[in-house]
């Protein structure tokens, strides 16, 4: 007479252990060893916990990262190459690239070092020109006029280390200007880093020449068309122009980050494999305590892959009970990072859900596989030699 149980076969009225008789098996099993059983599940969580943070850490610092770049790899910026005969542009020369970067926007910067003076004390600071800087920077206090005829705008980092506000006056050059704003942080891969230069109407420059004209584009697409238009029209024989196309920045920063992610993930892997190990140590020894126990089993009728499926399901067991620790620690741990990083803790991305899911799958997945050999080995006694304990 053979015994595969099922749920199927439970008269009506049945207790949890007639209708689960696997579960209900495996689940005493791993009641009568709580702390080697406590330990293995934590071996599991604590694998998990490592994957899923790790992973959903990569994903946030990069989201933040990236989203401090935000859209430079539409951008462009285009200097005097080598072989130009002066340090900067001439009228000539930008309408000539405002011509061949059509129709993407341009902006002609002029660039300068210039003395100002803000409550006494004078400083030489960078002078930029340019019509309208609320294209490339947010404004942190005060506005910029649609038409910006006057009045000074300032970088963030000048305005606090100097106690600059909106409404102040100061000099520049011995004329006095009113600062109409101060801009909010430019961030590192800012196009002009304005943070501790002082902005100015084009018209407040005497000369009519361009340390460099920004292009920004729609899309990355138009960004590297307009590149090669603009290389085609300037630079025939002689490098005129250099461009610099931050579009190739951002993807190689973006690769930079997956290639952390991964790198960060397979640490934690590493944990998670050990904590299987720990599982198969403990399915190991639990077969061989229980060795006369398998065999009145399988003298009772019980097959081999009745046996089989009981210790499998323990071993699936420490795996959910681990993997769903894991998964709710994780899940704290991802709110932690995410308000770090994101200053919203619900702010879950696909990527980082897809690290938890993977984690907890991979748990229980090493914890099956671990738990594997030892189900088998114990499937495949002999029943007469296990109960008479050889």
């Amino acid at each position: 007479m053979s015994r595969e149980a099922s749920s199927e076969d439970a008269p009506p009225g049945a207790t949890f252990a007639d209708r689960f008789p696997v579960l209900s098996l495996a689940g005493r099993n791993l009641t009568r060893t709580k702390t080697r059983s406590l330990l293995a599940a934590l071996g599991i969580a604590i694998g998990v916990i490592a994957i899923a943070s790790l992973g959903m850490f990569g994903s946030a610092f990069q989201r933040s990262q990236m989203e401090n770049i935000g859209t430079i790899g539409n951008d462009l910026a285009v200097v005097p190459g080598e072989d130009l005969d002066r340090l900067n542009f001439t009228e000539t020369q930008l309408r000539e690239i405002q011509r061949a970067a059509q129709p993407a926007e341009t902006i002609a910067v002029k660039r300068d070092s210039r003395e100002v003076v803000y409550r006494g004390e004078a400083q030489n600071r960078t002078v930029y020109g340019f019509a309208d800087p609320a294209s490339l920077y947010d404004v942190r206090q005060g506005y910029i006029p649609r038409e910006w005829r006057s009045g000074a705008v300032v970088g963030n980092q000048l305005a606090a280390d100097e106690g600059i506000r909106a409404g102040e006056a100061l000099t520049v050059d011995g004329q006095t200007y009113r600062v109409v704003a101060v801009l909010d942080e430019a961030g590192q891969a800012a196009i002009i880093d304005a943070d501790n230069a002082v902005l100015l109407p084009p018209e407040r420059f005497d000369e009519d020449t361009y340390s460099q004209v920004v292009v920004l584009a729609a899309s990355t697409a138009e960004a590297n068309q307009t590149a090669m238009n603009i290389r085609a029209s300037m630079n025939d024989r002689q490098e005129r122009v250099r461009i610099f196309e931050f579009g190739q920045l951002a993807e190689q920063i973006d690769q930079l980050f997956v290639q952390l992610n991964l790198f960060l993930v397979g640490i934690g892997a590493v944990s998670l494999v050990v904590a299987g190990t720990s599982i198969l140590n403990v399915m190991l020894m639990s077969t061989v305590e229980r060795r006369e126990e398998i065999g009145v089993l399988r003298a009772v009728g019980f097959e081999k892959r009745a046996v089989l499926r009981i210790l499998l399901t323990e071993a699936g067991m420490l795996g959910l009970i681990g993997g769903t620790i894991g998964v709710v620690v994780s899940l704290l741990v991802g709110m932690g990072v995410n308000n770090l990083f994101l200053g919203d803790p619900l702010a879950f991305d696909a990527l980082g859900l897809f690290y938890l899911t993977a984690a907890f799958a991979f748990g229980v997945g090493s914890s099956l596989v671990s738990g594997a050999y030892p189900a088998w080995k114990a499937a495949t006694l002999d029943p007469v030699q296990a109960l008479r304990g050889n």
